[in-house]
């Protein structure tokens, strides 16, 4: 199986090209390759390559900064999604395009349902949310996967973000009221790789899924895993989202359920503390 990946440097991306299994073929493009801020390119991309699956894991992820971006998120994380899976579907090739729980307003308690209505609070959001519309509508095989609070030992995330302000910190004051699901990315990679052959081999499991670390917790208690987990002895500050104004705005709630990913591929929630500890470990390693 040939898998066409774009946005090679990217966390998901990192991981899916770390733990190829035999038999499976990637091509990774990176920016250089493939902009997504150029939508022809990358639909003629797909036209002109024999892949069997198409997993895109690129994205504009700067939420702050897509308040003032809105274009530019847009082409990348809608228009050019979109067309990719315009250009996959026109060859009946499958396209796994990875999303976010951002796509929900966040209100109350109970986790969000791949069905559930599409009310985004941020720019980002909606950037993502006019992505999956275009994937949905292109017509031809494909998996939407959203997913949560990604972190690796790679780029920008939360556990590195915790692991340099502690050099300098004794003290940090973290948000508690927003809970969601921690999600290694090597954990996404090896769930798009299950749907990859799923999806190679005929299934007709269109759809859109999610997948999410368990258990749900806030950042603040994520926070005080990886100092746990580090021997750190960091003091962590519970605040709340109002204490710690942003540009966009973040849903409260982005627990995600994730029953019918485990349903249709038999893909359960991984216990994010144990990929914590895979991710420490890769991090005194680099």
């Amino acid at each position: 199986m040939q898998i066409l990946l774009f946005g090679k440097t990217g966390q998901v991306a990192t991981e899916l090209q770390r733990n190829t299994h035999l038999g499976i073929e990637i091509m990774a493009l990176g920016r250089n390759e493939a902009d997504l801020s150029k939508p022809d390119v990358c639909a003629n991309i797909i036209k002109e390559h024999s892949a069997d699956v198409i997993i895109n894991a690129a994205a504009y992820t700067l939420v702050d900064q897509a308040e003032t971006e809105i274009a530019l998120a847009n082409i990348i994380n809608g228009e050019s999604p979109s067309r990719m899976a315009e250009a996959a579907a026109l060859k009946n090739i499958p396209f796994i395009h990875i999303s976010t729980d951002y796509v929900f307003n966040g209100h109350g308690q109970e986790a969000w349902k791949p069905g559930d209505e599409s009310e985004p609070l941020n720019a980002y959001g909606r950037s993502k949310l006019y992505g999956e519309e275009g994937v949905c509508a292109a017509g031809g095989p494909y998996v939407i996967l959203r997913t949560s609070w990604v972190f690796s030992a790679y780029g920008q995330n939360f556990v590195k973000t915790m692991l340099y302000l502690s050099k300098t910190h004794n003290t940090l004051r973290i948000v508690d009221d927003q809970i969601g699901g921690p999600t290694a990315a090597s954990d996404i990679a090896t769930a798009c790789l299950i749907i990859a052959k799923e999806l190679y081999s005929g299934r007709k499991v269109s759809g859109t899924y999610h997948f999410s670390g368990s258990p749900d917790v806030s950042w603040a208690d994520f926070a005080r895993e990886i100092f746990a987990q580090t021997g750190r002895k960091i003091t962590v500050e519970n605040i709340s989202t109002s204490d710690f104004p942003s540009a966009a705005k973040r849903p409260l709630n982005s627990r995600l359920n994730c029953i019918t990913l485990n349903s249709f591929f038999g893909i359960e929630r991984p216990n994010w503390r144990a990929s914590l500890n895979n991710v420490l470990k890769d991090l005194q390693e680099i």
